[in-house]
């Protein structure tokens, strides 16, 4: 992305008249952002979009529908969870596969589900829950070096755990809400070969678990489909499962 893009991708110009329309070419550095955004984010309304971009409402449903007629995002209902406001749910937006491949995700996935394919077949569904717990063990010790200050509250280690993730690529955030924590990963690079093998959802579930120390339920996935990875961290922790259980939930059904 360019820096110093006008935030609406068509500033006038010398030679464009202020309301007249903007180019395509103009228009590549905002669909960019919008692109992050949703990256970034997941699902997320076109009010949400227009206000994190500084764009009327008008200008980011422009970008939005295009970028809807190119294959480039897909928009359902909003999913509310607990009591639901009258009136119809707010519409979403969410990157498509083809748009997520073009934010260099998802390389080489289709070696690694034949591979995994492969596993499955001679050594059965253990051998890929050990494979899948080897691949994530180089990720866990460079977590737990960046975790080595954060102390003992789970919530100050999902915070510092978060940062970690980031670094590594998965765009993470952790947040505090009133049932305790809540750790969110806005990019998956396997999502595509997790969604045939879960084991790696799991095996990345328990080394989260491992890393705040204590037990956590996954909410959601991309690799199901939802638009963020995200894991709950209980307030009041069940200590007597020694901080190693992991419960998979999932809320959007």
């Amino acid at each position: 992305m360019k820096k110093g893009a006008a935030l609406d991708g068509h500033r006038p110009t010398a030679g464009t008249a202020a309301g007249a329309s903007a180019s395509p070419v103009a228009d590549v550095p905002t669909r960019d952002r919008v692109t992050q955004l949703l990256l970034e984010r997941g699902a997320t309304t076109a009010a949400q979009l227009g206000t994190a971009l500084g764009l009327s409402p008008a200008a980011i449903r422009r970008h939005l529908d295009a970028m809807l007629a190119d294959g480039d995002v897909v928009a359902r209902e909003e999913a509310v969870r607990g009591h639901r406001r009258r009136g119809r749910p707010a519409k979403v937006f969410l990157l498509t596969d083809a748009a997520r491949v073009r934010c260099g995700t998802h390389h080489y996935d289709n070696m690694a589900t034949a591979a995994l394919r492969w596993i499955a077949r001679t050594g059965g569904s253990a051998a890929v829950e050990t494979f899948a717990a080897e691949q994530v063990a180089a990720l866990e010790a460079r977590c737990q070096a960046a975790l080595a200050d954060a102390g003992d509250d789970p919530l100050a280690r999902a915070a510092a755990l978060a940062a970690a993730l980031t670094a590594e690529g998965y765009a993470a955030s952790a947040t505090a809400i009133a049932t305790g924590g809540q750790l969110c990963q806005h990019h998956c690079p396997v999502a595509h070969v997790a969604a045939e093998f879960p084991q790696l959802c799991e095996a990345e579930t328990a080394v989260i678990s491992r890393l705040v120390g204590t037990h956590v339920q996954r909410l959601a996935t991309i690799a199901h489909g939802d638009g963020v990875c995200t894991t709950h961290i209980p307030t009041q922790p069940g200590r007597e499962q020694s901080g190693r259980t992991v419960t998979t939930v999932r809320t959007d059904r």
